[in-house]
């Protein structure tokens, strides 16, 4: 399938997030080991390699890591996020003071190994599950303070972003149902406070639940752990009503089961929450 290519986030957005992880490395002395091996007018030219095949991701934040440390470092990409890379390919070439250098090293490589990563196993899903109409989304199951890159990353790699955060939409879940007293009273609460401003999901984990959230006139269901043959039945029960989203512990291993059910949408927390980092290095280039 073709990839669009995503808009790039903001540096206004990005800056505080490197700052932050800057300051957690440096400490209050620095990076001690540079200033004692290298000379202080030292340069080097350094590059960004990919040490497996990818899709990249993080490209601007590990700009800024440099940038940061030194503004008169010279940061040159040679890939754009979202682009599909082979191993050994160099990524970016960066120059200049050779201590600022190895001192933004591992802030700029933990930004890019850890989105290019969640970009890779989302293009893998979203690729293996083609033929299907299923779009796959991810969800608010992000590590703290980093959400805004992680679900970036998702959309690199093809996905699409369920709620980026608890304004964003009304999800009615079990925890709400059950302090409401019923599905049918929760959803009528939800309408009288959203109107139609705010759009509602509501989670049911069986057929029974689903029906009475069709009742209800909800036009988007998430399906919660259900088998694929429940799922199948769902999506029937559904057709021409609402929209529908299975959820649950979904995998690479089980996305295929779930998207020939025929459902319009797939949320998978795994691309947040457990995916590996792609192998990316930074090497002395003579």
């Amino acid at each position: 399938m073709t990839i669009e290519k995503e808009p790039v986030l903001d540096d206004v957005l990005l800056k505080p997030l490197v700052e932050d992880a800057l300051a957690e490395d440096l400490g209050r002395r620095g990076d001690v080991t540079s200033q004692a091996t290298i000379p202080a007018d030292m340069q080097a030219q350094l590059q960004i390699k990919a040490r497996q095949s990818g899709v990249i991701c993080g490209m601007d934040l590990a700009r800024l890591s440099f940038a940061l440390v030194d503004a008169s470092i010279e940061f040159v990409a040679q890939v754009q996020d979202g682009e599909t890379v082979a191993a050994g390919a160099v990524l970016a070439t960066v120059k200049g003071n050779a201590r600022h250098l190895l001192t933004a090293e591992r802030t700029a490589l933990n930004f890019m190994t850890h989105l290019s990563g969640i970009a890779t196993a989302t293009r893998q899903i979203v690729d293996s599950v083609a033929q299907y109409p299923a779009q796959i989304t991810c969800t608010r199951k992000t590590i703290p303070g980093l959400r805004i890159v992680q679900k970036y990353a998702v959309r690199c790699g093809g996905g699409r972003n369920h709620r980026l955060g608890l304004d964003d939409a009304i999800l009615i879940k079990d925890n709400h149902i059950a302090i409401a007293g019923d599905i049918k009273t929760a959803i009528e609460q939800a309408q009288h406070f959203a109107g139609h401003l705010i759009p509602i999901e509501v989670e049911v984990d069986t057929l029974e639940q689903l029906e009475q959230a069709l009742e209800a006139g909800v036009s988007l269901v998430l399906l919660d752990n259900m088998s694929p043959e429940t799922l199948s039945q769902a999506v029937a029960m559904c057709k021409g009503r609402a929209k529908t989203e299975a959820s649950g512990g979904i995998t690479p291993e089980t996305v295929r089961a779930a998207a020939s059910t025929g459902v319009d949408f797939i949320a998978i927390g795994y691309l947040t929450h457990s995916t590996t980092a792609l192998d990316i290095g930074l090497d002395f280039s003579a």
